[in-house]
């Protein structure tokens, strides 16, 4: 029996590199609100009593954005409303260094119809998708968002009223023959004010909301280990206890290092950035090859060249897990034919609605995991039967 532990973390909306995101996100919300065909590639920076925009727009978008609003109201609605704390959304110093798109760039990208529209960058992007949950995420990192958007509800509805914004989890899980059987530890990081006691208010209160977020996964025990707050006061946090970028936390978004990461970040960026829509795209196809029975776990790669449309490459792994007659090899011919997953950046940026999202945001996006949450349209499995009848799966 092979035996292991692997573990993944995530971290709150309040975190500063999510912060950062959340920001870039919003402006690009904004900006496909003006122009679904706008390209921008927004960067921020947050940290002391301070907040920074670079990057680029489409020329005739970018006069029409208000970057310092957007930003604001980002930072109100995670909660830092305190001036006192060194990071507050009224008060911080802000500047504005976005600029127009290169045209070199534009002239890449943009070729008219769907079919010849090029990738905006070179690159690879991998999906994965497991039989480990029921949203076919790794567990690990499954459980570690859970934990995060759990605490974001305790915050804000104010049942736990000394919670601030920032914080970390972290979740190990022991594997035996590549399946999880119970959880090893957990570490979770919050920010608080200074008023509760570590060991009589925060740690107990704490312990217990992990406890029962994760109750149903059946994998706590007795020798589940739990490291609360355990510096003890963690009251300096978010971007006054540390600085913010956007893209700093991609293995976070993905797939909590279960899967290769291709190196690209995904917030800020408009989808005909491969690096950010191809990898939706692929965990799409990795997902609903898992759901149809093909294997219990898939990892696609596919990579790109600046303002060409066609893949440069694909593979696909099954790690020995396919069934029912799938191979990688028909896997890959069934990608590259483009029949039931076209990866030309047109096809799958209309395939997935990414110009115009409807039940989500962009910013939806950059808190709380890219993959495994039902809003996305890249979670769907409406090819499932496309890709059995494809494979020929008994």
């Amino acid at each position: 029996m092979q035996r292991y532990v692997f573990t993944s973390e995530a971290v709150s909306e309040g975190h500063p590199d999510k912060v950062a995101d959340q920001i870039s996100d919003a402006i690009l919300d904004a900006a496909l609100a003006v122009d679904p065909a706008a390209h921008v590639a927004a960067e921020t920076f947050v940290g002391p009593r301070f907040c920074a925009n670079l990057g680029e727009v489409s020329e005739h978008v970018l006069p029409k954005l208000d970057p310092e609003t957007i930003a604001r109201g980002v930072v109100r609605d995670i909660g830092y409303d305190r001036p006192e704390e060194g990071f507050d959304w009224r008060t911080f110093d802000y500047q504005n260094r976005l600029g127009a798109q290169s045209p070199d760039i534009a002239q890449g990208v943009d070729r008219g119809s769907a079919d010849e529209q090029g990738a905006g960058d070179q690159g690879m992007m991998f999906g994965y998708a497991v039989r480990e949950t029921p949203e076919l995420m790794p567990a690990p990192i499954a459980w570690a968002h859970r934990l995060m958007r759990r605490f974001t509800d305790e915050r804000k509805s104010g049942r736990i009223p000394w919670l601030r914004p920032d914080a970390k989890s972290q979740v190990s899980v022991v594997y035996e023959d590549g399946r999880p059987v119970r959880i090893d530890a957990i570490v979770l990081s919050h920010q608080t004010t200074d008023e509760p006691d570590i060991d009589r208010d925060i740690r107990p209160a704490i312990e217990a909301v992990v406890r029962d977020e994760l109750a149903d996964t059946g994998m706590l025990g007795p020798a589940t280990r739990f490291h609360v707050n355990p510096t003890g006061r963690f009251v300096v946090g978010g971007p006054a206890g540390d600085s913010g970028l956007t893209g700093r936390k991609i293995v976070v978004d993905t797939y909590g290092g279960a899967c290769p990461h291709g190196g690209g970040a995904f917030s800020g960026k408009d989808p005909s950035k491969v690096d950010r829509s191809a990898a939706y795209y692929a965990r799409y196809a990795a997902k609903n090859l898992v759901a149809a029975g093909a294997a219990d776990r898939c990892e696609i790669q596919v990579s790109y060249a600046i303002g060409v449309a066609a893949p440069t490459s694909v593979r696909v792994q099954f790690f020995g897990t396919e069934k029912g007659g799938a191979t990688e090899a028909k896997a890959v011919a069934m990608l590259e034919s483009g029949e039931v997953f076209d990866f030309r950046p047109g096809r799958l940026v209309a395939a997935l609605g990414l110009l115009s999202p409807s039940g989500w945001t962009y910013r939806d996006t950059a808190s709380g995991g890219h993959f495994g949450r039902a809003a996305f349209p890249w979670e769907r499995l409406d090819r499932v039967d496309a890709v059995r009848a494809a494979l020929g799966l008994r």
